[in-house]
């Protein structure tokens, strides 16, 4: 069950206190925070995983072992993505949670039209991630996500802890100063899975039909969603 109103209110008011605070505040340390934050409303916290790599579910689940782990399961994923959370799940001491639609493939073919991402990408990531994480996302008081201002321009200026208004729960983004290095430092140092894609030209990683490999110099978001205005599936946005 979800934390009261009462309880929410006293979360933002911690955010505000702390989030200047934690602005330079080391990824453990931020993610220590949110869990004794959310424990003193007698909430819970989740982490949320694209599965591109192991780093966040290692980094909480060592603060919070048994910590949950949302994998938003799209149906289009890249065979290597399924097998990293299959990895992660064994490996790691967190229970991952499956997060499906609402409609099948099948389904939404029927009701939408087939290749629902090439005529509508918008459309398709609402259905199938936008929309199936909102309502996973209910039960809890608090969710960790990967996002790193190095990310992308429209990620340049995520704060480290801030009020995610959209999900009406504390949003925690332990990693959002690290660089691309101390991501792969960090994997090195706990020797964490990674998605094989990562190591064949996939820096950035989501549905197999709206990912492409990345050339040389190109930005590495350059291969999600390529030709295309779209540079968010709106989970972030």
């Amino acid at each position: 069950m979800s934390v009261d109103a009462q309880a929410k209110d006293q979360l933002r008011r911690a955010v505000e206190r702390a989030a200047h605070e934690l602005e330079d505040a080391e990824a453990a340390d931020i993610v220590a925070w949110a869990a004794a934050a959310v424990r003193d409303v007698g909430g819970r916290l989740v982490v949320a995983s694209s599965m591109q790599d192991a780093v966040l579910p290692h980094l909480v689940s060592s603060l919070v072992p048994g910590v949950e782990v949302l994998f938003l399961d799209t149906g289009l994923h890249f065979a290597a993505t399924l097998a990293t959370r299959e990895r992660v799940a064994q490996q790691l001491p967190v229970r991952v949670v499956d997060v499906r639609p609402r409609q099948s493939l099948q389904e939404q073919a029927r009701e939408f039209g087939p290749a629902l991402h090439e005529r509508d990408p918008g459309l398709c990531c609402f259905l199938r991630k936008v929309d199936p994480l909102a309502r996973a996302l209910e039960p809890y008081a608090a969710w960790v996500t990967g996002v790193r201002r190095e990310d992308s321009p429209t990620r340049s200026q995520a704060a480290a802890v801030a009020w995610d208004e959209a999900h009406d729960l504390l949003k925690v983004n332990p990693l959002v100063r690290w660089t691309n290095e101390q991501l792969l430092t960090y994997e090195s140092e706990h020797d964490l899975v990674r998605n094989p894609l990562r190591d064949n030209g996939f820096p950035s990683i989501g549905c197999e039909p709206c990912t492409r490999r990345v050339e040389p110099g190109e930005d590495p978001r350059a291969g999600r969603w390529s030709g295309r205005d779209k540079t968010e599936c709106g989970i972030h946005a």
